[in-house]
């Protein structure tokens, strides 16, 4: 059993500082003839948590690859689900998906690198995700995928690799990522801290932690771009190259020794949290959205019985002023405790009244599962409850029941499938609206991926940037349930314990 040990937040600062502005003009001076369209497969929709004026599509389809390469952006995000998918489903949607890929690249004329953003907190299907790919664009190109990039480091949501081991902040502490709640997921559970052992233990051995290559700060912060590359360039045979990262100019310095190698002749695969699409991307850093740029309208000085509107920043359709009277929503489907602590806090706040508008709690019993069309009736009486408050101006809080159910004796895949039966029965409190919200919050990885896809019915987002950081927001589009409309989509396991409240202060 590894015997890694909580961390002080101070020692992130104990490292010496890096030339971010010398770093990021090396990197530009590499990535200028650098013509590869990135696409990113994002597991669940948090992925676009650092970006901003990118594209996410909802589908593989002809027309949304087309699109998405004969973009003028560099990068462009496909969003898989499949977090929420079972492993079988899994392989066959990402080879699926791969030969999609490589044919509209070859009709269009265009390189593609592929990078799997998955959890910062490493849960989901790895390493089949990556395996299938590989598999597919060796067969389909003749060509060798010569390893695989594991960079989990998310600095807004505090996640840090340091000499290999992966560290959740809590608190004031780093936590090695195996001692965590999240790596007792009943789907997803690891026990491995230390990304070489990780790859290790989820490959059954296959990937042994001795084999990996390890990218470490070390060598980062000292400048070694020759040393970082000849690694690069003796890696074969799909192996797993580890990289720390406690800040973004280290993924920089390792971008730039990648791209090196890449133009050297080596290929690879990425699996990462949302940093390295950004850093891939170069995508610049902006301010946290406001209220107004939401809305289209300064939220903090208007008068809710009375509202004098501003040109709208956003077209949000021909109800937008209609609409500024209207509530707004919160749907919580996420149970990991840093989501029930911010629903609790959001909770006390609306019961001391320092939320203006008002907010209406309305639980989800997700034991009605066990009922014959319990569900169903579960999201009727949901649905009628948010519609009256929110016609009332109240922002309805709509969140399922905070008992985790898990029946003994079932798999990980009757897991897998009870927690979708749940989440589509939440999700269908979205589609079930007739009105468009004022603003849609959804807290969870895979409710804001149904509501989205299932509920919304969005084929292609705009990105706006973030509302609180690595909280991002969709833009939806014309074809989607309520174009125009600004949706929150919030991680379950990001932010502090007053941030959900605080994004709903600003917005309610």
């Amino acid at each position: 059993m590894e015997q890694y040990n909580e961390l002080p937040l101070s020692v992130l600062e104990k490292y010496p500082a890096a030339d971010a502005e010398d770093i990021h003009k090396k990197f530009l001076e590499e990535y200028q003839d650098f013509r590869s369209k990135i696409v990113v497969l994002d597991d669940d929709p948090t992925g676009v948590q650092t970006v901003h004026g990118v594209h996410v599509y909802t589908d593989w389809s002809e027309e949304s690859l087309r699109q998405g390469l004969e973009e003028e952006n560099r990068m462009f995000f496909i969003l898989t689900n499949s977090r929420s998918f079972t492993a079988g489903k899994t392989e066959e949607a990402h080879k699926s998906l791969a030969r999609c890929l490589v044919k509209a690249a070859g009709e269009a004329g265009k390189d593609f690198l592929l990078v799997s953003r998955g959890d910062s907190t490493l849960r989901g299907h790895y390493p089949l995700e990556l395996e299938a790919l590989r598999n597919v664009l060796e067969e389909e190109t003749g060509k060798e995928i010569h390893g695989q990039i594991l960079c989990p480091f998310f600095r807004e949501g505090g996640r840090f690799t340091l000499d290999g081991v992966h560290y959740v902040r809590e608190g004031e502490s780093l936590v090695p990522a195996g001692r965590t709640e999240f790596a007792g997921d009943k789907t997803f559970g690891y026990s491995s801290s230390h990304l070489a052992a990780y790859a290790e233990e989820k490959s059954g051995g296959k990937y042994r932690k001795e084999d990996a290559v390890l990218i470490s700060l070390a060598l980062l912060r000292a400048g070694e771009y020759d040393r970082i590359t000849e690694l690069l360039m003796g890696t074969e045979g799909f192996r797993p190259v580890v990289v720390d990262a406690i800040a973004e100019s280290d993924v920089e310095i390792f971008a730039t020794c990648l791209l090196r190698a890449m133009k050297s002749g080596k290929r690879f695969l990425i699996r990462c949290a949302a940093a390295v699409p950004k850093v891939l991307g170069n995508v610049s850093s902006i301010l946290l959205l406001t209220a107004k740029e939401l809305l289209g309208y300064d939220a903090e000085s208007a008068d809710v019985g009375n509202q004098q509107m501003d040109e709208p920043i956003f077209d949000r359709g021909e109800e937008t002023e209609h609409n500024s009277h209207y509530g707004g929503i919160v749907l919580v489907g996420s149970h990991v405790k840093k989501s029930t602590r911010q629903l609790e806090n959001l909770k006390r706040a609306g019961e001391e009244g320092r939320i203006s508008a008002g907010l209406e709690f309305l639980e989800f019993q997700v034991t009605a599962c066990f009922e014959e069309g319990g569900l169903e009736a579960e999201t009727r009486r949901m649905t009628a409850e948010a519609e009256k408050a929110m016609a009332r101006g109240k922002t309805a809080v709509v969140y399922t029941s905070r008992t985790l159910l898990a029946p003994e004796g079932m798999s990980k895949e009757e897991l897998l499938r009870l927690s979708v039966n749940i989440s589509d029965a939440v999700t269908a409190v979205i589609t079930g609206l007739h009105r468009k919200p004022r603003f849609l919050i959804a807290k969870g990885g895979i409710t804001s991926s149904d509501v989205g896809i299932k509920a919304l019915k969005v084929k292609k987002a705009l990105v706006l940037g973030q509302v609180q950081p690595g909280i991002p927001v969709w833009r939806t589009g014309p074809e989607s349930k309520f174009p125009g409309l600004s949706y929150i989509i919030f991680p379950g396991n990001v932010g502090d314990e007053d941030t959900l409240k605080k994004i709903v202060e600003m917005l309610a």
